[in-house]
């Protein structure tokens, strides 16, 4: 199928009409509780926001978000959901919208989960101490650059020896899970190229740092999350309240001491370059590291490998092309730069699958926010909420939205011009400024999708038939 601009996005629309923002935020707490329970219990978040897109006839409306009662004073569910390209777009306006402890939302868990920092994600990009951390998230991207996709491979070797011997451990019809060795070969790689440390010199860490992480993150995000665990007990013991940082201050302690001593040149770098102090250094490292980096990856590629099994008659192409674009047998950002199809493959994933499904924005001042036929006004104040998995499937921007159509943003079917419209990583894929320490954007936009393309491009280097069901490995079989 080719994939191309809707015929909606290519032709010139009718101007857009005023209207108010539709939707309420119901009564005082009752309100608030049952839009919590329809999101989390009842209906999910992408029902939760598609039912009421549907009852309103608007992409645009207000509604509640979790947290919500009963132990969250403070926190003000009320949000202004924008659901389709055009109004989502406005989230990354920085005259229009403030970022100050927003990233998930109006709830903020306590700074003790970053040594009582703010951390960079916490910040609006007016304040100094933004671009301060932000510049230094560049400038270790930058430095890592050149060892990237080699200490990327030699991890995934470890990591894919061993699950070749589970697999045949397992014997006929047996099966390996992905899920761990996944998260170990993160971490150990994440660590080297954006820390500079090595965790096989710290054993416990090398053993237990991606849990640790995977705990850390888990019991601060808890409030806002699904688990998909028997209800109603995930309502009450889940979302009712925050969880108390003692409970994994000593896993947070041990990570913390990892990145001072086995990080020890790049928080120097951070001090003397940066103008930071070294707990500011730590921290903020840590929370690349655990947040946007090692829980980024994990459900992004855990996303890249459930498509790849759902779609087992893509396999020949993608290796096909992997291996005519890698006739000198060398993977690097250069060669996968030429796999057409990988990287749309990759492109498509993260339009359906992004791996931070939310964004939030809280508007400066008073303005006109414009959907694709509706102009609404904007209260000083307000939060917007844009849940991503909705808006990448706008029928007025992808053709057969629901569909994954893996040669989607290939350039050979003029998909590419779609990048501009893929805001997986909190700004658009493609267009000006790109990541910067004035703005938002992901400073990882660009080696986010290579990394995912190299990662693909390796699996079908080295494999002739890769089979692979419900997060577990069901057959391998190696390139002659």
């Amino acid at each position: 199928m080719n994939a191309t601009l809707s015929g909606a996005a290519m032709s010139p629309s009718a101007a857009p009409q005023r209207a108010a923002i539709p939707g309420s935020y119901g009564w005082p707490v009752i309100g608030p509780l049952s839009d919590r329970l329809q999101y989390f219990w009842l209906q999910g978040p992408q029902k939760f926001f598609a039912n009421r897109m549907e009852k309103y006839e608007s992409t645009v409306f207000r509604t509640n978000v979790p947290p919500a009662f009963p132990f969250f004073l403070g926190v003000n569910p009320n949000v202004v959901a924008v659901l389709d390209v055009k109004s989502f777009r406005h989230l990354f306006d920085s005259e229009l919208v403030d970022k100050t402890n927003i990233l998930v939302g109006d709830f903020m868990p306590s700074v003790k989960y970053t040594g009582g920092i703010r951390v960079c994600a916490y910040l609006d990009p007016t304040e100094a101490k933004h671009n301060q951390i932000k510049s230094f998230a560049i400038d270790i991207l930058k430095r890592s650059s050149s060892k990237w996709v080699s200490s990327m491979v030699t991890t995934l070797d470890a990591t894919w020896d061993s699950l070749e011997s589970q697999l045949a451990a397992a014997g006929d019809g047996g099966s390996a899970s992905y899920i761990l060795p996944l998260q170990e070969f993160l971490f150990a790689f994440l660590s080297l190229t954006l820390l500079g440390a090595d965790a096989s010199a710290f054993p416990d860490i090398k053993k237990c740092g991606h849990i640790y992480l995977d705990l850390w993150l888990g019991v601060q995000l808890l409030p806002t999350i699904p688990i998909n665990v028997v209800q109603p007990l995930e309502e009450i013991f889940l979302h009712s309240f925050s969880y108390p940082f003692w409970l994994v201050k000593s896993s947070y302690e041990k990570l913390t001491r990892f990145v001072e001593n086995g990080a020890a040149e790049t928080v120097a770098r951070a001090q003397t370059d940066f103008n930071l102090t070294k707990e500011e250094a730590i921290h903020n490292l840590l929370f690349t590291l655990g947040f946007n980096a090692f829980g980024g990856f994990t459900l992004f590629f855990l996303s890249l490998l459930s498509r790849l099994g759902d779609n087992p008659g893509l396999h020949e192409e993608l290796r096909r092309e992997v291996r005519e674009k890698l006739s000198n047998n060398v993977l690097s950002f250069e060669t996968v730069k030429e796999m057409d199809l990988v990287n749309s493959f990759v492109y498509e994933t993260l339009r359906l699958d992004p791996p931070v499904p939310q964004q939030f924005g809280r508007a400066r001042k008073d303005f006109d926010l414009t959907s694709h036929n509706t102009v609404y006004e904007i209260k000083k104040g307000e939060l917007l909420c844009g849940y991503q998995p909705l808006v990448m499937r706008d029928p007025e921007i992808f053709e057969n939205p629901e569909d994954f159509v893996y040669n989607r943003f290939s350039k050979k079917n003029g998909g590419n011009k779609l990048l501009e419209y893929l805001f997986w990583s909190n700004g658009p894929q493609t267009g000006t400024p790109g990541p910067s320490a004035s703005n938002k954007q992901c400073a990882a936009k660009d080696a986010v999708p290579q990394t995912a393309a190299v990662f693909l491009a390796y699996l079908f280097q080295r494999y002739d038939e890769i089979s692979i069901s419900s997060g577990s490995i069901t057959a391998l079989k190696r390139a002659k």
